[in-house]
This record gives C-alpha cells, structure tokens and sequence, in this order.
C-alpha cells in the first residue's frame, strides 16, 4: 500500500510539472498545449510500445513445443496471479535479464535473455518470472509508461519554454517569472521529472518484488536470483540497452556506481535482496 500512494502522489507531481511547463510557454493555452501533447504521447506509448521494444532488442516470441519449462512457468504463475497467460519470447543476448510489456493483462509478454536462463536454477527463474508476472498484475507496465512519456513530454516543453523565451522575447505576463524565470524553471522542471519518474520505477520494483515472492511461494528464490543477476549484468551488461527502456528490466542493464544512483530506475540490489529475505514464506 506505501509503494502505490508514493506512486499516485509521484504521478500528481509529474503531472503539476506538466501543467506548469505548459504555463510557461504559453499561459493558459500553453496548459492546453501540454495535456494535448502528453494525451497524444500517452496514446502512441499505450498502443505500440510493447512491439517497439520488442523489436528494439530482437526478442523472438517462442512456443510451448520451443521452450516447454518457460511456458509451464509462464502460466502456472499466471493462473496463481488470476490473469492470462503472457506470451513467452526469448531475447537473444548472454547478458542475464528478463522484462514483461504490453499495455494490460489481456496483452501482456514475458520476455527472458538467454543468459538468464543459462545462470539461474529452475526455482530461481520461477522467481524471476513471478516478478514479472507481478508487474503485469499490478499494471506498472502502463504506469511506467504514463510517467515516461509525461517525463518526456515535460523535456520537450522545457525546450519549447527555452526556445521562446530566448528568441520568441515572450514577456509571459500569463505565467509570471519573466524570462529569467523560464529558463530556470525549463533547466530544473526536467530533472525533477526525470528524478521523480525514477523514484516511480523504484517504487513499482519493490511492490513487483513483493507480489512475486508471494505469487512464487518463495521470497528467497527471488532473493537469490537478484544475486546472480547482479553479478552476470556487471560481468556482461547488455550492449544493446537504452537509458529510455532500463527501467522495463529486472535488473538494471546499464552499468554505474556513485552519482549514477541517484539516476537509477532500480532500488539498489542489497536492498530488495533484504526486503525479499525479510518476508517469511509463502
């Protein structure tokens, strides 16, 4: 419950820098302006994002004859979770990682690497997988992509804000501040929305983390592969990742330390691994 209020009031705050950037450029019309853009975003993200990244990292969808032990997985953890079973697909890259996509449950795929599959036991990919299947209950999949595209749609107004207040000479009576105060507010206006889209995937991995330890039966077979997954990503990381699509991952396929943190779309790893170990069994 404490991971999906900070979520709601996350979302709230994404959507107030929104309003707020459209402000900037153009008043009340300017507010217009950014619920339209962020509308049409929302709708392109919700229709075709799932085959988008798909495509994006050559995941080949595969069949119960193919992959009979992932699809046994895939649905005796869908039926658990009271859903459809999601298409399985297997990405062919050694780096280890798994993510789920699709705009409901009703449209829903399961994506692993091969390189999961190579690392982990029987049980700890079952855990894997119920943390995904736990995404696509919750509905993070198109909660994160609402908060990504108003994330982005807040860039792009930011740069419209800067671009007029610089060559347009907009007095900006509407929106107050002047233009000193639209180019500061376009500098910080989308680094607070990136930081806050990034506490929302921080937030929905714990609740993901949760529902598959209860949906498995087994919070330590999560905890376990977490570990491994950890080490295989620093030894391999994906070569193909995009900053735009590591929040969809399990684990973080984008390597980095200090500073990086802050940035993360994923808790720290010690962290979950705790949280995991301190759940009794289900």
């Amino acid at each position: 419950m404490e991971n999906k209020i900070k979520t709601f009031l996350l979302l709230g705050g994404l959507t107030i820098f929104l309003i707020f950037m459209g402000k900037l450029i153009g008043g009340r019309s300017g507010m217009y302006i950014a619920f339209i853009l962020a509308l049409a975003m929302n709708f392109f993200s919700y229709w075709f994002s799932d085959k988008i990244v798909l495509r994006m990292y050559g995941a080949q969808e595969v069949s119960p004859g193919e992959a009979p032990e992932l699809h046994h997985m895939v649905e005796d953890l869908a039926r658990e979770a009271g859903i459809p079973k999601p298409k399985v697909y297997i990405i062919p890259d050694d780096s280890p990682n798994a993510f789920a996509t699709g705009r409901n449950p009703e449209h829903a795929a399961v994506a692993a690497t091969q390189g999961i599959m190579r690392i982990l036991t029987p049980t700890e990919l079952k855990g894997v997988l119920a943390h995904e299947i736990g995404h696509v209950r919750n509905r993070d999949i198109l909660i994160s992509t609402i908060a990504a595209t108003m994330s982005g749609a807040i860039m792009i107004l930011a740069d419209m804000a800067r671009f007029t207040a610089i060559f347009g000479g907009r007095d900006n009576e509407e929106g107050g501040g002047g233009i000193i105060g639209v180019i500061v507010m376009s500098i910080v206006a989308p680094l607070a929305a990136m930081l806050i889209q990034m506490a929302i995937s921080r937030s929905r991995e714990y609740l993901a983390d949760e529902t598959g330890a209860r949906l498995a039966h087994n919070p330590m077979s999560l905890a376990s592969a977490l570990g491994k997954l950890a080490q295989g990503v620093e030894q391999r990381p994906m070569d193909s990742a995009s900053p735009a699509t590591a929040h969809m991952f399990i684990v973080n396929p984008l390597t980095g330390g200090g500073l990086a943190n802050l940035f993360s779309t994923h808790p720290p790893i010690e962290e979950r691994i705790a949280r995991l170990r301190a759940m009794r069994s289900y």
